[in-house]
């Protein structure tokens, strides 16, 4: 059996699992089919694609799930009219689906570009903030450099003086 998947959800995911559903609500069948199809596509549960639609990716689609409502709609007005009229009605349902695909196409496009320009803006000021912090430990690592020499120097005088301290000790026991 394989293993579900239970890691974070992706943009493409969110993205594939909308696809599905506005599919779903098209086509007049329920969300639970959905998610099903969804998690086998994904390999997750049903349940795990159902809390995932309606806690966050819902809240995203609110105008393409009213089209997708408004063309079921549509679809069912088309199949209770007579047979002799709904060969000639085929066309504009086709016309509209088409419309409908590729205005959610568009719609999904321009949000993942929309989503693309926070995060190269995120990039950015992350790389900025980096750039800054790069200048300050270079600012600190001279001031280190020139306390160590400072340091270093103190350390010489010091031992000097307490080597001279101990000439004039040695001087005085001799002299004694």
């Amino acid at each position: 059996m394989p293993t579900v998947r239970q890691d974070a959800w992706t943009q493409e995911e969110d993205l594939l699992l909308s696809e599905i559903v506005l599919r779903h609500i098209r086509e007049g069948s329920t969300q639970l089919q959905a998610f099903e199809e969804a998690g086998k596509q994904m390999n997750r549960t049903a349940a795990a694609c159902g809390f995932r639609w309606n806690s966050y990716v819902r809240k995203q689609y609110k105008a393409e799930i009213e089209m997708a409502k408004k063309q079921r709609k549509e679809r069912k007005k088309l199949i209770r009219e007579p047979a002799e009229t709904a060969s000639e009605a085929e066309k504009p349902t086709e016309a509209v689906e088409s419309e409908a695909s590729l205005f959610d196409a568009i719609r999904i496009l321009q949000k993942i570009a929309e989503k693309s320009k926070q995060e190269n803006k995120q990039v950015t000021d992350v790389q900025r903030g980096a750039d800054e912090w790069k200048l300050k430990y270079e600012e600190l690592l001279v001031m280190y450099q020139e306390e160590r020499e400072k340091h270093e120097q103190l350390q010489k005088e010091y031992s000097a003086l307490l080597s001279i301290m101990e000439k004039a000790r040695k001087l005085v026991e001799q002299e004694v």
